[in-house]
């Protein structure tokens, strides 16, 4: 089963840390964070530490609003999206790999929002996760 890291509040996710988490991995994270964090997406990474799941999470911003999470697990990592109802359609009707949309499909609300959770292991993935960012900073 799969195990999420980052556990100790007292020590801070750098990247000699991630490094040694993600593994072979890295140069994934690596790359997300230069897509993401490049002008063309704007985003700002915010890492904390969250009493309520015991675990450092990145929350991805752009200017005020929450665009995703990320989680580090053992060997990858977890970009998670949330959206509420309406914007399904929305999501469809995008370019990405269809076992998104088939998690979309098989997810269970939390409250009023949906979660898309993408388990991060090949660059190949970052195409949809920025695709996925630029629909959810359009949402008004």
């Amino acid at each position: 089963m799969d195990k999420i890291m980052l556990t100790d509040p007292g020590i801070r996710p750098d990247r000699e840390i991630l490094s040694g988490i993600l593994g072979e991995n890295f140069p994934v994270y690596e790359a997300m964070i230069a897509s993401v964090t490049g002008p063309e997406c704007g985003l700002e990474p915010q890492w904390r530490w969250y009493n309520d799941g015991k675990a450092w999470l990145c929350k991805m911003v752009f200017k005020k609003k929450t665009i995703l999470w990320l989680s580090v697990w053992d060997g990858f990592f977890k970009a998670g999206f949330y959206f509420v109802e309406r914007h399904l359609q929305g999501i469809y009707e995008l370019d990405i790999d269809p076992e998104i949309k088939e998690i979309l499909v098989n997810s269970r609300p939390s409250g009023t929002l949906f979660p898309v959770t993408l388990e991060m292991r090949r660059k190949e993935q970052i195409a949809d996760m920025l695709q996925l960012i630029d629909y959810k900073k359009r949402l008004k």
